[in-house]
C-alpha cells in the first residue's frame, strides 16, 4: 500500500510539474548552480513552488548486508526489545528526494540568497522475506528547511558556489520502542571543479529531554558531519559520502558510501552502492555494517 501511495504522488508530480519532469527525465548535465538556481538566468531565480530533484533519486533492486541488525537497539533502555526479528541479509531499498524553492533573494538581488524546503524519503524493504509476508523494515522521512546564499571566491583550484544553514529533522516515524529521531541545525560549503563538486555540511543536534531521546548519543555513530564528493564525466557518475563523529577514542565512528552509475538511457541509469559503517537507516544508528547493493537511479547528485 504504502508503495501505491508513494508512485502515485510522484506520479501526480511529474504529471502536474513540467519542468520537474523536464528536469527529472531530460536533465543535461548541470552544475551546483543549477541546482541551487543561482546562475545567471534571471527566470530561473524567480520561480517558487516549483517540485524539483534534491537528493538521488533510486531503487536498489537487491542490497546484501554482512552483519544484519535482528536485534535494534537503543542507549534508551526504554527503546530496545527483547526478541530478535527474524530479518533477511537481502532486501531491497528505493529513495526518493524533492525540493521546492519558497522565498526568493531575502537579501535583495544583487547578494540574493533563497529559502527552500525539501523532503526525503528512504524505504527498507524485506520483500524476499516470506515468513514475515514480506514487510517494510524501516522508512526514513526527513523533511528540512534551507537558507542557501550565493558565494564566489576561490579555494584550492575549486569555486565557491554557495554556503547555506537549515533545519533537518530525520525520524522513522514508528511507535516505541522502535522509535528514532532527531532535529538538526545543519550549516554546508558547497565548491565546485570541473567534472568535480565537494560539499561539506557540519551539524549541531537539537538536545532532548533524556526520557524522550530515542536515541541518546546518536551523533558519535552517524556523526557530526558529513563530506559529499562527487565526479562525473560522459556516462559514468560517481559520489562519495562520508559521516564522521568529530571526536576520537571510543567515539570514533562514522560511515562512507560509495555510489557508481552509468548511463543505460536518457537519464536511466544503472547504479551500484557500497555502504560501511554506523547508521545505514535510522533503527541502525549504533549497528555497524556493511551493505552492497545495486539497481536503477533517475537522478544523481
Amino acid at each position: 500500500m504504502r508503495i501505491k501511495i508513494t508512485m502515485l504522488l510522484l506520479g501526480l508530480v511529474l504529471a502536474g510539474h513540467t519542468s520537474f519532469a523536464q528536469e527529472l527525465f531530460g536533465q543535461a548535465e548541470y552544475t551546483l548552480a543549477d541546482h541551487w538556481d543561482l546562475g545567471d538566468n534571471e527566470n530561473d531565480d524567480k520561480d517558487l513552488f516549483v517540485i524539483r530533484t534534491y537528493k538521488p533519486v533510486y531503487v536498489l533492486v537487491a542490497k546484501v548486508s554482512n552483519n544484519v541488525n535482528r536485534l535494534p537497539h537503543s542507549g534508551n533502555p526504554e527503546r530496545n526489545i527483547d526478541e530478535s526479528i527474524p530479518l533477511n541479509k537481502t532486501e531491497q531499498m528505493f529513495q526518493l528526494s524533492l525540493k521546492t524553492k519558497i522565498f526568493n533573494d531575502v537579501f535583495g538581488d544583487k547578494v540574493g540568497g533563497d529559502i527552500w524546503a525539501a523532503y526525503t524519503q528512504a524505504s527498507f524493504w524485506q520483500v524476499f522475506n516470506t515468513d514475515l509476508s514480506r514487510p517494510f523494515r524501516e522508512t526514513n522521512y526527513e523533511p528540512e528547511a534551507m537558507f542557501i546564499l550565493p558565494v564566489h571566491y576561490r579555494l584550492f583550484g575549486l569555486d565557491g558556489v554557495s554556503v547555506g544553514l537549515g533545519f533537518n529533522h530525520q525520524s522513522n516515524g514508528r511507535a516505541n520502542p522502535l522509535s528514532r529521531s532527531w532535529n538538526r541545525i545543519v550549516a554546508q560549503v558547497a565548491l565546485e571543479g570541473k567534472n568535480t563538486s565537494v560539499v561539506f555540511k557540519p551539524w549541531l543536534r537539537l538536545p532532548e529531554p533524556d526520557e524522550e531521546d530515542d536515541n541518546p548519543g546518536i551523533e558519535n555513530y552517524l556523526g557530526r558531519s558529513e563530506l559529499l564528493l562527487t565526479w562525473g564525466k560522459g556516462i559514468h557518475a560517481v559520489n562519495c559520502t562520508a559521516r564522521h563523529s568529530l571526536r576520537f577514542g571510543e567515539n570514533n565512528r562514522g560511515s562512507i558510501r560509495f555510489a557508481y552509475s552509468i548511463k543505460i538511457i536518457d537519464n536511466l541509469r544503472f547504479r551500484a552502492q557500497v555502504f560501511s559503517g554506523y547508521g545505514e537507516s535510522m533503527i541502525d544508528y549504533n549497528h555497524r555494517q556493511t551493505v552492497v547493493g545495486f539497481g536503477l537511479s533517475l537522478v544523481e547528485w
